[in-house]
């Protein structure tokens, strides 16, 4: 396998509007950044009016292959970590069954396979929540199989799963002094 000099973050969003401005803000904070959206992902960032405006370093793959072809750097070493924040139910339930049909499953899979530490924001991580909502904040109320799938995910080995912002920016800061100069 080939080692790249400077590995990169690999960051998955999924179509949940759930912190998304605040995990915006944490990906605007890092360099080497290789962003993955999902299709409904790019769809939440519109209807949140949410531009991207990276870094220049932060390189967007879009959800528009079928076999999803940027995963395959996973496998060159590219990735030191994936993150994926915010990750929604569906995305959760996925990676816990293994399926692996569009580019985020396919990245969190192939991060997998390839021992990429994995640190996942989920979405739904109590039984009642206040979110953000394109026209303000609602009460959402996860389904038990939500919460149970998040608690499932939470025990993969490589996999770190996180409930706030600040949590994320606490393991984001962890991976960093694991990483080698």
């Amino acid at each position: 396998m080939t080692k790249y000099k400077t590995p990169r973050w690999g960051w998955a969003m999924t179509g949940s509007g759930h912190f998304l401005k605040e995990t915006l803000a944490v990906i605007r904070e890092l360099e080497d950044v290789d962003l993955f959206l999902s299709k409904a992902a790019a769809e939440v960032l519109k209807m949140y009016k949410q531009e991207l405006a990276l870094q220049k370093s932060i390189r967007v793959y879009r959800d528009t292959t079928a076999s999803s072809v940027p995963v395959g750097q996973f496998y060159y070493g590219v990735y030191h970590t994936l993150i994926v924040a915010p990750a929604t139910s569906n995305a959760v339930a996925k990676f816990v069954c293994g399926i692996s049909d569009d580019l985020v499953s396919n990245v969190f899979a192939q991060g997998g396979k390839c021992r990429v530490p994995a640190v996942v924001f989920a979405c739904d991580t109590a039984p009642e929540l206040v979110t953000e909502a394109p026209k303000g904040m609602v009460k959402v109320y996860p389904r038990q199989i939500d919460l149970e799938n998040r608690e499932r995910l939470g025990r993969f080995a490589g996999a770190t799963t996180v409930d706030s912002i600040g949590e994320l920016r606490a393991a984001i800061e962890r991976r960093r002094a694991e990483l080698p100069a």
